[in-house]
């Protein structure tokens, strides 16, 4: 039975009861709380979940509007290579929320994102697209929170600035990565006649690293691993610099970054849905694209349910891993909802 315990119980002239001092409500757990005999209209406060409840007939809920938090991991698109001695891409902004992983730039892990789960409220979705040969990458987006695209690697020029930063090409330098996202591309070497090499691009977990000869490209920086779709993957690493027509090109970062050409060849492709950098071209050959981002967003199954609705948005569908739901958008943009 009930009680309803205070010093002072009034009434204005409106009719309506005055409490002096705050109601508090019987607190149980979760566990307590279900194996009481719950009529409609009952209230506690639950200790479990820190949210006061209310039984309305045929199962407890939170008061005030339903809401959910949701873990993300938000990756750009990344920037493509350079051609000709050229820098390698670098790797695309790198955000992420899940458990205890570290974020861009070997940040502290971000935190998730509260949102209403009324079936009415819509968030917005970016999957950005990798950048083309000496082109950056462009943003991908979940709600509030955007990741930076990646810096294109570059042909005789500084590296761009970037989500991380593409690789220089000869002498110049590379681009600066964004704060909590990305790593710093560098720069390359020039010998004059013919004889260059690009810097790598940066990653999510590491810079990228300085052409070490003339004829040498520099590789990209390293990416990072997450495990929010169930099994560790590393992402976002930086593209390898490309190096003169007789050199070796710089390694990829690990994640998906394309490596540099040499001997007159071209570089290798980001790969897709990393958010990894394009490889720089050698002397004869072109640069290479930058890998598309890729969004992924995870909650508790028992808090919300994604709308069927995502127009625009390409995704696998929602996939469970024990008590979560989690989801991974591939391409596109558009908004989506949670009830």
């Amino acid at each position: 039975m009930s009680e309803l315990k205070t010093n002072k119980i009034s009434t204005n002239d409106q009719n309506n009861v005055a409490i002096d001092n705050a109601l508090g409500l019987k607190s149980y757990d979760t566990a307590g709380r279900d194996a009481l005999t719950s009529v409609a209209g009952d209230m506690i406060y639950n200790t479990t979940t820190n949210k006061p409840q209310f039984y309305n007939g045929s199962a407890w809920a939170d008061f005030g509007p339903a809401v959910a938090t949701i873990s993300y991991l938000v990756i750009a698109g990344a920037g493509g290579g350079g051609t000709s001695y050229g820098g390698g891409g670098g790797a695309g902004g790198y955000r992420n929320s899940y458990a205890s992983e570290t974020s861009g730039a070997n940040s502290s892990t971000e935190t998730p994102i509260t949102i209403f789960a009324d079936g009415t409220s819509t968030y917005v979705v970016t999957v950005g697209g990798g950048g083309s040969v000496e082109t950056s990458g462009n943003d991908s987006v979940f709600s509030s929170i955007t990741s930076i695209g990646g810096g294109a690697g570059e042909t005789i020029a500084n590296g761009v600035d970037g989500g991380s930063g593409g690789g220089g090409s000869g002498t110049n330098t590379g681009g600066s990565g964004t704060s909590n996202q990305g790593l710093a591309g560098a720069g390359g070497q020039d010998a004059g006649g013919g004889t260059a090499s690009g810097g790598g691009g940066g990653g999510a977990g590491a810079a990228g690293t300085a052409a070490p000869s003339t004829t040498v490209g520099g590789a990209g920086g390293n990416g990072l691993s997450s495990s929010i779709d169930t099994s560790a993957t590393t992402r976002a690493g930086g593209g390898g610099g490309g190096a003169g027509n007789s050199g070796t090109g710089g390694a990829g970062g690990t994640g998906g970054g394309g490596a540099g050409g040499g001997n007159s060849s071209t570089g290798t492709a980001g790969t897709t849905n990393t958010g990894s950098g394009g490889g720089g071209g050698s002397r004869f050959g072109a640069g290479a694209a930058g890998g598309s981002g890729i969004v992924i967003l995870r909650w508790a199954t028992a808090d919300a349910t994604i709308g069927a609705t995502r127009t625009g948005l390409t995704d696998g569908g929602v996939q469970t891993d024990g008590s979560d739901s989690y989801i991974v958008f591939t391409a596109g943009t558009g908004t989506i909802s949670f009830s």
